[in-house]
C-alpha cells in the first residue's frame, strides 16, 4: 500500500470468517543475497527462471517452483498454514543450473511490469 501523509486507517479488528484453502500460496521477501527461482507448470514442466536479489518480493501462487541459492541469502517466507507436513508438497526432479533460462532485463522476452 501507499498512502499520503495524513491518511488515516481507522482502528479495526478482523472478524472471524471461515476460509477453505485448497493450495498454499507463499510470498518471499529477499533481504540480502541472490536466489534463482525456477518456474514449472503444475505438471512439472520447466518454464523459465528468474534471479532475485535484495528488496525483491515474489508471490508464488500456482504451478511449481524450485530454488538455487546463488549468494548466501536471507529471506522471509510468508504462507498460510497450518503446514501439512509430507502431505503439503509433491516433490519432483528439477533442472540443473546449466539449463536455467533467465530472460535478459529489458529484452522482448522479459514480461513487462
Amino acid at each position: 500500500m501507499r498512502h499520503a501523509a495524513g491518511h488515516v486507517i481507522e482502528p479495526h479488528v478482523h472478524n472471524p470468517v471461515p476460509r477453505e484453502v485448497h493450495y498454499t500460496n507463499e510470498v518471499l521477501f529477499i533481504r540480502r543475497g541472490r536466489l534463482r527461482v525456477d518456474f514449472y507448470s503444475s505438471a512439472g514442466t520447466y518454464l523459465e527462471s528468474r534471479e532475485l536479489g535484495p528488496g525483491d518480493v515474489i508471490l508464488l501462487s500456482t504451478g511449481g517452483h524450485g530454488f538455487e541459492v546463488l549468494e548466501e541469502v536471507e529471506m522471509i517466507e510468508v504462507k498460510q498454514g497450518p503446514y501439512g507436513g509430507v502431505a503439503d508438497k509433491t516433490r519432483f526432479r528439477g533442472i540443473t543450473a546449466e539449463k536455467a533460462r533467465i530472460p535478459i532485463r529489458g529484452s522482448k522476452d522479459e514480461p513487462q511490469q
